[in-house]
């Protein structure tokens, strides 16, 4: 059966059913609930911070978009009246979209909603975490709101998460006015919150790391890295403008060096940004399919921070190699 709070006053010793609606009291559902929202993101559970609003997709404005302390996205989606099973689908569309954008995309995002830098508005809001540990966009999340649900919505809801493990959850709320005139709203979720906690946690996908180098030989390596290089990503993109040209430039480079360059080429604000990008990079090169980049970049890791790489540098044997890539890559670029 399809969820619905009802809610009773006790008066004179009685149960009295509260039925009025948020028209009734005059209030305005779209801009009422979006307000709530905004200035209490909390409805929506704990932890989850609002970065957009009516953010464009390709398939459509999202109504909003938050993010977790676990730096996952979260795709809100709004219905003033009842959710209908066709949400579902339109959140899903959502959610796969987001699922490729990068830090300087939420970043723009972001800025647009709160007037700061992803990195400032998560220092601000999330003063535990530590930003160089957080991994943005590792999982989406789907948060379905209305005032109540179709029975066949909360039927998938629950086969999705239950089954699948999908991080998906509805949140029905109850507007209330007491006979004294005080406003209240009530909340419930489908699935409950230390349920879908365990579920996201368990559910995010662990990506393989190592630091083993890969053992191409000289023509499989050039294809790998040609291809790498030349991916859209802007990751392959800062390794091949900033730390390659590093490496070639010093025999070693540590990550105040690359943190510099990240400033200087405006890829980063402030410092605090720049280890953001750096950790994304260190992650990048130590991802296990990626071996081929292990096999022309060494560098050196701290036992208390394994996550950290540093005093990176290029394989002696290799340099020439990856000299010629960069410069073919450079003159193609200039021919497009």
């Amino acid at each position: 059966m399809a969820t619905e709070i009802k809610v009773w006053q006790i008066i004179n010793g009685k149960l009295e059913p509260i039925e009025i609606t948020m028209v009734e009291a005059g209030r305005k559902e779209p801009d009422d609930l979006e307000k709530w929202i905004k200035s209490n993101p909390q409805i929506l559970g704990e932890d989850i911070l609002i970065i957009g609003e009516q953010v464009p997709t390709k398939s459509g404005p999202m109504d909003f978009l938050g993010i977790d302390k676990s730096g996952n996205l979260v795709v809100v989606e709004l219905k003033r009246d009842k959710l209908p099973r066709d949400v579902l689908t339109q959140a899903i569309d959502y959610a796969s979209d987001v699922s490729s954008w990068d830090v300087d995309k939420l970043s723009e995002i972001c800025t647009k909603y709160t007037n700061q830098s992803l990195e400032d508005y998560l220092s601000e809001k999330f003063e535990e975490i530590d930003l160089e540990d957080l991994t943005i966009n590792k999982t989406q999340r789907i948060l379905l709101v209305g005032f109540s649900i179709e029975e066949s919505l909360q039927r998938m809801i629950e086969w999705l998460s239950n089954n699948y493990g999908v991080s998906i959850n509805a949140v029905i709320l109850k507007y209330v006015k007491t006979r004294n005139g005080e406003e209240l709203i009530a909340r419930t979720v489908i699935i409950p919150e230390e349920i879908e906690k365990e579920r996201i946690r368990k559910r995010q996908f662990k990506i393989l790391m190592s630091d083993e180098p890969g053992k191409y030989n000289e023509d499989e390596l050039r294809d790998l890295l040609t291809n790498y290089l030349s991916e859209a990503r802007t990751t392959p993109h800062r390794i091949r403008e900033i730390l390659l040209p590093l490496c070639l430039k010093h025999e070693v480079v540590n990550r105040e060096m690359i943190k510099k360059e990240l400033l200087k080429r405006g890829e980063a604000k402030d410092d605090t940004q720049a280890g953001i990008i750096l950790t994304t990079i260190s992650r990048e090169i130590g991802i296990a399919k990626r071996d081929y980049l292990r096999q022309i970049i060494q560098y050196e890791k701290d036992p208390s921070k394994p996550w950290e790489k540093e005093n990176y540098g290029l394989v002696e044997r290799h340099k020439d190699l990856v000299k010629s890539v960069l410069e073919e890559l450079n003159k193609q670029k200039k021919e497009e």
